[in-house]
């Protein structure tokens, strides 16, 4: 069961644990600038987040996690060069300590 091609919903996963000095403040700063990449990235069709409460000591150490979803692997394409996207990802990498990025094509199982 292979899920591949161009076309099609694709959801790109970001997993990400913060350096220690990143404020509160800081980090509500960075959450407001990705949702905001929807708004300017025209392929990026929603933007969700969350942090983990898993009871499953599994994290790895991750603590956030970041869902965008984009119209096609090609839009996702456009959102790696989009210049709003690359001045906002050097931000982000600036304070983030480890991330993890996954890219994938949602498939159902009848």
């Amino acid at each position: 069961m292979a899920a591949g091609g161009g076309s099609g919903v694709v959801k790109h996963i970001v997993l990400a644990r913060f350096k220690e000095e990143v404020t509160p403040e800081r980090l509500d700063q960075l959450i407001q600038g990705y949702a905001a990449l929807v708004d300017a990235v025209p392929s990026m069709k929603s933007f969700h987040w969350g942090t983990n409460v898993s009871i499953e000591n599994t994290h790895e150490g991750f603590t956030h996690v970041f869902e965008s979803t984009f119209e096609s692997t090609e839009g996702i394409k456009e959102y790696v060069k989009h210049p709003a996207h690359v001045e906002y990802a050097n931000e982000f990498l600036s304070v983030s300590e480890k991330i993890l990025i996954i890219d994938y094509k949602p498939t159902s199982v009848n």
